[in-house]
Formats: C-alpha cells, sequence, structure tokens
C-alpha cells in the first residue's frame, strides 16, 4: 500500500468512514459458515476464510490494488476447527484495521498470528466439538430416535448447533476486541516485530508437526535375513525420527520452489507411488 494511500485511508478512518462496526463483524459472522463445506486439498480452508474477510477488505480499502493485496493475504493455506475459526477471523479484522491506522504496519504479521493460532485451537477445537459435544449429540439423539421418539433427531441437533453458535458468534467478539485492544498496546510499545518472530516461530512448529504426522512414507525393504534382519525405515527413524516424511515434504517444497504446477505435483506423487509399490521399495 503507498504512503498516499495510507494516509488517504487512516484520514478517513479519523473520521470514521471506514471505522468497524458490530454490523460488519456480523457480516463476517455469517459468511464464516462457509468453512463448512468450501475446502480444498492444497490450501484447505483459504477461499472461505478470504471470502469471510471481503466485507473488512471492502470496507477498510479503497482502491483495487488494496484489496488484492489483502485477499492474498488471506488466501493462503488455513485451516482449523470451523467453529472456532471466527476467533481468527476477528483478530485478523483488527489487525487489518490496525494496518489502515498506522503508518509502518508490518502486514506478515497477520499471517503469521493466523498461523500460529490455527493449530492450538485446532486441538482444542477438533476435541470439544467433534470428540464430545458431537458425541453426547448423539447419544441423546439416536437413544431417542431408536424409541420412534421424533425429538431425536431435533435434540441432535439442538444439543450440537446452539453451543456451536454461541461459541461462533461470542470467538468473533472477542477475537475482534483481544486484537484491536491488545494489538494498539504491543503496536506502541514496539513489540509487534517480536511478536510477529514469534508467531512465525510457533507456524514452523505447527507445520513440523503437521509434516511427522499426516505424511507417511513406508518402506518396507529389510537389510539381513530371519531374526537378525532391520527394517530400513526402522534404521532411519533411528538416525533422525520421521526423516523420510521430512525428506518427501522438502523434496515436494523444491518442486513448488520450481513453479511446478500442483496438479503436475500430484501426478508426480501417484507415479511414484505406483512404480514404488510395483518394485516393492515403497508400501
Amino acid at each position: 500500500m503507498t504512503t498516499t494511500s495510507k494516509e488517504h485511508n487512516k484520514t478517513n478512518y479519523q473520521n470514521n468512514d471506514i471505522a468497524i462496526t458490530k454490523k460488519d463483524l456480523m457480516k463476517v459472522f455469517w459468511r464464516s459458515f462457509t468453512m463448512e463445506w468450501s475446502w480444498n486439498y492444497e490450501r484447505q480452508a483459504n477461499m472461505s476464510y478470504a471470502y469471510s474477510m471481503m466485507p473488512i477488505i471492502k470496507k477498510l480499502y479503497k482502491t483495487d490494488d488494496e484489496r488484492a493485496e489483502a485477499l492474498k493475504r488471506h488466501l493462503e493455506f488455513f485451516n482449523t476447527t470451523p467453529h472456532i475459526s471466527t476467533l481468527i477471523l476477528g483478530i485478523s479484522t483488527a489487525m487489518e484495521e490496525s494496518n489502515v491506522k498506522s503508518d509502518n504496519f508490518d502486514t506478515s504479521s497477520i499471517n503469521n498470528v493466523k498461523v500460529g493460532l490455527m493449530g492450538p485451537l485446532a486441538g482444542i477445537g477438533d476435541s470439544f466439538f467433534w470428540g464430545t459435544l458431537r458425541v453426547i449429540a448423539t447419544g441423546i439423539g439416536t437413544s431417542l430416535a431408536l424409541q420412534g421418539n421424533i425429538l431425536g433427531p431435533i435434540l441432535f441437533l439442538l444439543v450440537f448447533n446452539v453451543p456451536h453458535l454461541l461459541v461462533r458468534y461470542f470467538a468473533m467478539m472477542s477475537g475482534y476486541r483481544l486484537g484491536a485492544g491488545v494489538l494498539d498496546k504491543i503496536q506502541k510499545s514496539g513489540l509487534m516485530e517480536s511478536l510477529t518472530y514469534g508467531a512465525a516461530i510457533l507456524g514452523l512448529m505447527v507445520i513440523g508437526g503437521m509434516t511427522a504426522e499426516m505424511v507417511t512414507v513406508n518402506i518396507p525393504l529389510q537389510i539381513g535375513t530371519g531374526d537378525s534382519a532391520m527394517a530400513i525405515a526402522d534404521i532411519l527413524n533411528g538416525i533422525v525420527p520421521g526423516i523420510m516424511p521430512l525428506a518427501f515434504t522438502g523434496f515436494i517444497y523444491l518442486l513448488l520452489s520450481k513453479n511446478f504446477k500442483t496438479t503436475t505435483i500430484l501426478v508426480i506423487i501417484a507415479i511414484i507411488g505406483i512404480v514404488g509399490a510395483f518394485f516393492g521399495f515403497l508400501a
């Protein structure tokens, strides 16, 4: 964003022309429901996240270039439990607002904070909503439905969705208040650079954990025979745990850095899997 544009937006903000209101936050709240069905394999919930942020972006930024830059920020990889995604949306709204108010706001911190929060919140949200609340709602609804009671499916929907809607709403409002209040203090104290750095480190830790957990490379080959045979996979993991998933992720990252298309990379992965399974060095 140019200095002139920043000064223009700052003047508008001071005149309350682009100040964020509860009505704007509610627009983001309603759009956040797209997290439930908009999903892709490359960046997962990024499109619904950007769609949710569009009312804020349109209000804060006045030129096409500014809006395109903001949308690009929110089209990065994003994935967390949909029911509490509004907490991060609220914080992102406050950070975008701070970007308009401040002359030296680091916009990279917006995505760093998103990456840093989405992993821990997913752990909490998945455990509560999918692992606990859904099980309770299903147990109540199923027991009544088996008796032919129409209240079965109704109670299931109520027990699961009423808490979910309340959490989604209050997370949206709390995220914005938390972001707006805390970020102003951080900005004035000069700690924004430290926060950005810390969020980046946390984000890398989350990505590292996802790599070890979600990428699987099975090598069935063994060295030796009989009881003395040792699996190559065990030897490699003894050197560096999870070295094969890490190496394979590094290979994919190398292809991306060489501007390979996502579809091309998927075809390469499929070929490696088929050839590896055929010759027996992958399983």
